[in-house]
C-alpha cells in the first residue's frame, strides 16, 4: 500500500483556535474564536493534515493535570466533528523549566519554541513537510515552525478562514 504524503496545517490552540483566557483546561473555559470551523473544513476538504501542537504549562504549574488537557481535547474534537471539522492528531507539552510539580520541570524538546512536538508528528503521519504550515499566536510558535522547517504565520486576530486560505492558495 502507498502511502501518499500530505500538505498538513499545525495550529496552536490558545489563541488561534480558542481564545486565550489564561490556562483553560475545562470546556467551560473554552471560547471558540471565529472561523476555526470552517477553515479546519476547508483544510479537511483540500486534503490537508489538521494538527493542534500546544504547549500546556498549566500541567507543569499544578493548575490541572494531564487527564484535564487529555479531557479538553477529547471535548473539543467532539465539538468540531459535530459541525464537520476533523482535526487528526493533537499534542501537548505539559513541561516548563520553572515548574511547581518537579516531574514537568525540564527543559524538554516539545516545548516550543523547541520543535519536539512538530517533528513527531512528521515521525507518525505521512506529512509533506514542504507543502506544510503553522498557524500561532507567539514568537515561540513561529520559532518552532521554523526550527521543524516550516514556515510559521502569526494570527491576524480575524476570522481564521481567510488566512487558511491564502496560505493553501485554494
Amino acid at each position: 500500500m502507498v502511502h501518499t504524503h500530505r500538505p498538513a496545517a499545525f495550529f496552536d490552540r490558545d489563541g488561534v483556535l480558542n481564545k486565550d483566557t489564561g490556562y483553560p483546561h475545562r470546556p467551560d473555559q473554552i471560547v471558540w474564536l471565529p472561523g476555526v470551523v470552517p477553515a479546519i473544513c476547508h483544510l479537511n476538504d483540500a486534503g490537508y493534515l489538521v494538527f493542534v501542537v500546544t504547549n500546556q504549562a498549566g500541567v507543569a504549574h499544578g493548575y490541572y493535570n494531564e487527564d484535564a488537557v487529555r479531557s479538553l481535547h477529547a471535548w473539543m474534537d467532539q465539538q468540531l466533528q459535530h459541525q464537520g471539522a476533523r482535526v487528526d492528531d493533537w499534542r501537548y507539552c505539559p513541561h516548563h523549566p520553572h515548574a511547581v510539580v518537579a516531574p514537568y520541570r525540564q527543559a524538554c524538546e516539545c516545548r516550543k519554541p523547541r520543535p519536539g512536538m512538530i517533528l513527531d508528528l512528521a515521525r507518525s503521519w505521512p506529512i509533506d513537510m514542504q507543502r506544510s504550515f503553522l498557524i500561532g499566536d507567539r514568537a515561540t510558535d513561529i520559532e518552532a515552525a521554523h526550527a521543524a522547517g516550516l514556515p510559521g504565520h502569526l494570527t491576524d486576530g480575524d476570522s481564521l478562514l481567510p488566512q487558511v486560505r491564502r496560505l493553501t492558495g485554494l
